[in-house]
């Protein structure tokens, strides 16, 4: 319940706020997933698996949408798997996630010949959006993280 309050609140965070500064390089951090790795860290893969695909079909129907519905769905899930496992250890997987995530985004992109995935954009906005996403990180994972497992907390 937790968990999807704290992805509801990045996603209207998001749109609402951070998709409308105007940051250098034209980026802007990923909250959402964020949401989605710290819920998934604290209560585990399969409900961060859970959590990242409904989290996901938000985003996918969130305006303003242009790409298929399930898109976004499908990496989030897989993200929210790979982060609730934890492997290794909480800082290790959030870095694993944020770099992960938008190159899983970008490889189903251009499986379903999505016109606005190019080689241009893997290569000039990934690493902006990445940047972003672990200058935020700290954050966003202190908030949906704190005092939720014994294995993560203090």
């Amino acid at each position: 319940m937790i968990g999807g309050v704290s992805v509801l609140l990045a996603l209207l965070a998001q749109v609402m706020l951070v998709n409308r500064v105007p940051l250098p390089a034209g980026g802007a951090p990923d909250l959402v997933l964020l949401a989605v790795v710290g819920a998934a860290l604290s209560r585990g893969a399969a409900s961060g698996a859970v959590l990242g695909f409904f989290a996901g079909l938000l985003v996918d129907i969130m305006p303003p949408t242009a790409h298929l519905v399930g898109q976004y769905a499908f990496v989030l899930a897989l993200i929210g798997y790979i982060a609730g496992r934890g492997a290794g250890g909480p800082a290790t997987t959030v870095v694993l996630c944020v770099l992960l995530a938008p190159l899983l985004a970008g490889g189903v992109g251009m499986l379903i010949s999505d016109p606005r995935v190019t080689m241009s954009t893997l290569i000039e906005q990934v690493p902006v959006t990445v940047t972003y996403t672990l200058l935020v990180s700290p954050i966003v994972i202190w908030l949906t993280t704190r005092g939720r497992h014994p294995r993560y907390s203090t």
